[in-house]
């Protein structure tokens, strides 16, 4: 009988410490539990250092070493080791011998020979080793200096260089190489971009992007990557979904590490920043269809007092839909300042979420369309029938324009949970409802992407998301979102009480909808973005 896969990679990293945290050890073990692995230190020497620099290092004797691994593989059965640094030829010689004794199904070396700066880190007899030991693993990390060193040549100077050297150590060992390449700053060409690069003896493999950060939290990046690079994969990911899932994970750790106030000199990463978000976004209070709302609603400031107009750039129409709106404030308000938006609007959003929300949205559109196809049938005012029937088209003519050109060539997605609650929501709505409720559920997507199409800046046509946002930028589409609200005013002047109420909690419960559309492209399970 087949064992039972353990719930969480057991991964073993072997690296020295670092008292404040941000690489070693300490980095290793907070990256590990953050892709997902449960972690365990062996140490090879002890480092006093900060953010600032090294002050000193000390290195236990090497037997001591050996029984600290000893006493890991003893009792501990590992899916993945990492190894950091290694630091003397005796030290290399003690792992070399456990490994031997005790080999894993997935190493990771970061052959820690060269910092940043340029500096040597071993002396030459323990350089010799370390080219060695590498050869036994089943990916390396090194940087770009050090796969210099390991090859006996210059470090290169761009991207495709260091792809040519790493495939010449690829063919020569038959052991792959991560290039990476945030150190080469933009003199390839490529300033605004980061790439990992997974190279064997074929050549490029897969290739993860993100954007580069103009941030001096870089501390203990290179710990970090191979740390969850080794657990991911010690979890059974395929080196392409693995390196795409710890290149995504490691940008978002770098771009929130300045946030951390760890140091004076270069900061750690933010480690923990995905797994507190995608907390927080699991933390949503139950959902109370129109919370507050009356049963019945004879004045709009029954469904939310008159206060000062908001500067909205699609204006209410009238009372009804001004109290819709300051009704939905809260909910509006999240969903323009969260990270997805703001991560269309600065370029940081990784590709792999807005190819899944993209693939969402194409879905439902299709249903969106049906939803206001209904409610033109439906509209007692011809004026009101023939703008949702036109709607209807534009959506699935204008709008998914986008959608078939960024998703050219892919198989189609299957909808969402998330997806699919909001699309059976509208059609039950828009089919068998009051036609005011249903022309309530169908505004907040005219309304609310409206606004935030206005509220984006113009951004240069190679932004990345530049065919997005000019689509819901476009004053086409405001004027669309204007006839909704209109029609929308109209429904709930000549409505009952009664089905204004049930307007108004269609709404808001539609409101809902949309934050919970927009998120859900930011919790993409581990490993399964690309």
């Amino acid at each position: 009988m087949t064992p039972l896969r353990p719930a969480l990679p057991r991964v073993l990293s072997i690296a020295g410490t670092d008292p404040s945290g941000g690489a070693g050890t300490a980095a290793d073990t907070k990256s590990i539990s953050a892709a997902g692995g449960f972690a365990m230190t062996a140490v090879t020497c002890l480092v006093a250092q900060n953010t600032t620099g090294v002050q000193a290092i000390h290195t236990p004797p090497s037997d001591f070493l050996s029984r600290q691994l000893r006493s890991v593989s003893d009792d501990v059965e590992l899916d993945a080791v990492k190894t950091g640094m290694l630091g003397t030829t005796e030290i290399i010689a003690a792992v070399g011998a456990w490994l031997d004794e005790n080999p894993p199904a997935v190493l990771v070396v970061d052959p820690v020979m060269v910092a940043t700066s340029g500096d040597r880190l071993l002396e030459p007899e323990a350089e010799e080793a370390m080219r060695h030991f590498c050869e036994r693993a089943t990916v390396i990390t090194p940087n770009i200096p050090e796969l210099a060193v390991l090859l006996g040549t210059v470090p290169a100077r761009t991207w495709q260089e260091a792809v040519d050297q790493a495939r010449r150590w690829a063919r020569r060992t038959r052991v792959p190489v991560v290039v990476k390449t945030g150190h080469l700053g933009g003199e390839d060409g490529k300033s605004g971009e980061v790439l990992n690069i997974w190279v064997d003896d074929a050549g490029v493999r897969t290739t993860a992007s993100a954007p580069r950060v103009e941030t001096s939290s870089t501390h203990g990046t290179g710990c970090s990557l191979a740390s969850a690079l080794a657990t991911r994969l010690g979890a059974g990911d395929a080196p392409e979904a693995a390196l795409a899932w710890t290149t995504q994970w490691l940008h978002e750790a770098v771009a929130h590490g300045s946030a951390l106030r760890v140091g004076t000199g270069h900061g750690p990463v933010d480690h923990f920043h995905r797994p507190r978000r995608l907390a927080d976004a699991g933390l949503a209070d139950p959902w109370a269809e129109g919370d507050g709302v009356p049963a019945e609603l004879s004045r709009p400031e029954d469904l939310a007092p008159e206060i000062a107009p908001a500067p909205l750039s699609i204006a209410a129409a009238g009372p009804w839909t001004r109290a819709l709106w300051r009704a939905s404030s809260d909910i509006a308000r999240e969903i323009s300042t969260g990270d997805f938006v703001a991560g269309l609007v600065e370029g940081t959003l990784p590709v792999a979420a807005f190819d899944h929300y993209l693939a969402q949205d194409a879905l439902y559109l299709e249903e969106y369309s049906r939803a206001l196809a209904l409610l033109a049938a439906r509209a007692p005012r011809t004026r009101d029938a023939i703008f949702w029937a036109r709607a209807a088209d534009t959506v699935l003519s204008a709008e998914s324009e986008l959608h078939r050109t960024w998703l050219a060539g892919r198989p189609r997605a299957q909808a969402s949970p998330v997806t699919r609650a909001y699309t059976d929501f509208l059609i039950a709505r828009a089919a068998v409802s009051p036609y005011a409720v249903g022309a309530g559920a169908a505004l907040p997507c005219h309304w609310l992407y409206a606004e935030i199409g206005a509220a984006v800046p113009q951004v240069d046509p190679d932004h990345r998301f530049a065919a997005w946002l000019s689509t819901y930028h476009d004053p086409a589409f405001a004027a669309a979102a204007a006839q909704a609200v209109a029609a929308v005013e109209e429904a709930m002047k000549t409505a009952t009480p009664a089905e204004r109420a049930q307007a108004a909690r269609a709404y808001l419960l539609a409101s809902r909808h949309e934050l919970e559309f927009f998120d859900q492209a930011l919790r993409l399970r581990a490993g399964g973005s690309r």
